[in-house]
């Protein structure tokens, strides 16, 4: 399957790819991760300023209505660039949560809202609650949007740059949520996982062809070439699964839910039917994009050797976030069980 992206998608990533490398994202991160997020929030509003945080909010509500095909452009990108915050959940997941509060989805277009969420059991801690200015809760029943200052200390996590607060439930109520949060969530986060191979690919071959031993370039032996040829052919093969997903996730948006139950019995938020086919494709985008984004984690760090695990080099900041985003949102066998429940239509513990 072969996805090819609008000319318009094209110059939304080359502007998106430009502000970004101007923006020297690795030192952000590592503000972000010593909690001082003041630069991440100048670059948030920034990216505001591209229509990012826009991209899947309504028209109406101060979005722009944008296919999720267009967001997984911007995820694939923040990924690439290791954009520190709630980047999935502002722009994926919240939109959906919280499509009863538009005030809310304007403020959060604008950029001047960071929003995160949790959603247990699947993602039982909020991401960056200590800086988001909203967080919403959902347990299926219902969604919530509990105070921020209930956030208590964050919980230990292999990626200093990502900050995750357990959350109580309670607050105000939100109306009319819309389905598929979940699923918007692992898409985001399968996107990001996509952009983040292909950074660790690109760091991997330009150390290849620099660093030289016994007298030649190590991009120049053929074991190393094969390293990196096994995470290109992974990656591009992992890219059409998740922008298939998108398509699914249009679909999804454009159909009746109410005639695709989930085969497990799962219902989305507040009683909202799950599509099938999103539930199949989402979780089947997010294996394919772990598999991809770990390989190349292990590849990139063997091309570096030593260097790669110093504080001080950035693929340290890949490392750990590829780490963490394959465990976050469910991990591979939780995906894999659901794909497979999707197939056969039957529940799998």
């Amino acid at each position: 399957m072969t996805f090819v992206l609008t000319p318009e998608q094209e110059a939304f990533a080359a502007s998106l790819r430009d502000l970004l490398a101007a923006a020297d994202t690795p030192h952000i991160a590592r503000e972000w991760a010593a909690g001082r997020p003041d630069p991440g929030r100048k670059l948030w509003r920034e990216l505001a300023d591209l229509g990012v945080w826009a991209l899947l909010i309504p028209a109406e509500q101060g979005g722009l209505g944008a296919e999720p095909a267009d967001a997984v452009v911007a995820w694939e990108t923040c990924g690439y660039h290791a954009v520190p915050g709630p980047v999935v959940e502002t722009l994926g997941v919240a939109p959906r949560l919280l499509a009863g509060e538009p005030g809310t989805l304007t403020r959060i277009a604008a950029g001047d809202v960071i929003a995160t969420a949790a959603l247990p059991p699947e993602v039982p801690r909020a991401l960056d609650a200590d800086v988001a200015d909203v967080v919403a809760y959902c347990d299926g029943e219902a969604v919530t949007t509990p105070s921020v200052r209930s956030a208590g200390t964050p919980v230990a996590s292999i990626d200093a740059v990502r900050r995750v607060f357990a959350v109580p439930g309670g607050g105000e109520r939100v109306a009319d949520p819309r389905p598929h949060a979940f699923e918007f969530g692992v898409l985001g986060v399968s996107a990001q996982l996509i952009g983040m191979a292909a950074r660790m690919l690109d760091m991997a071959t330009e150390y290849a062809a620099q660093r030289r031993q016994y007298g030649r370039m190590i991009g120049s032996y053929q074991a190393v070439k094969h390293l990196l040829a096994d995470v290109a052919m992974r990656l591009e093969m992992a890219r059409p699964v998740v922008y298939g997903a998108a398509v699914a996730a249009a679909l999804a948006d454009h159909t009746d839910a109410a005639d695709h139950t989930d085969p497990a019995g799962r219902t989305g938020p507040a009683g909202c039917a799950v599509s099938t086919d999103l539930v199949r494709d989402t979780s089947a985008a997010k294996v394919a994009a772990t598999r991809a984004a770990l390989l190349a984690a292990r590849t990139a760090l063997q091309v570096h050797g030593a260097v790669g695990y110093t504080a001080e080099h950035d693929l340290g900041l890949w490392l750990t976030k590829t780490r963490a985003l394959a465990g976050a949102w469910g991990g591979t066998d939780h995906h894999r069980r659901r794909l497979l429940s999707a197939l056969r239509g039957t529940d799998v513990a």
